[in-house]
């Protein structure tokens, strides 16, 4: 079994020390960089949250739209070989790839879906 704090939590306080604590006393081309990196920390908190459910949940959806079965990258290739094709203009396939924009968005800058609202 393992302590506390677990792997997000220790992952979350150090990106906290480095945007709190060590990215002010960087140059500015550093304190760019750290920001950066404290970013894809939020980010990866945030996939570490969610587990694959948002990819599982995208899979059944374009199985689902397309008819067909497949992994994720096989069935997004089929998808966009439709839309280049002119193939996928009915309102479920763009329901998809709203909720999926969406889902994207939301692991990546949730703030920008909470300044929309």
């Amino acid at each position: 079994m393992r302590d506390r704090p677990s792997g997000a939590e220790l992952l979350d306080i150090a990106r906290e020390v480095l945007r709190d604590k060590i990215t002010p006393d960087l140059s500015p081309e550093r304190r760019y960089d750290a920001l950066m990196v404290a970013n894809a920390m939020a980010i990866v908190l945030r996939q570490m949250e969610t587990g694959e459910q948002g990819q599982k949940d995208e899979r059944q959806a374009l199985s689902r739209i397309l008819g067909m079965e497949g992994d994720l990258e096989t069935l997004n290739r089929e998808l966009a070989n439709r839309i280049r094709f002119g193939d996928a203009g009915n309102p479920a396939t763009w329901k998809v790839l709203h909720d999926v924009a969406v889902a994207k968005v939301a692991e990546s800058n949730p703030r920008y879906l909470s300044a929309d609202e």
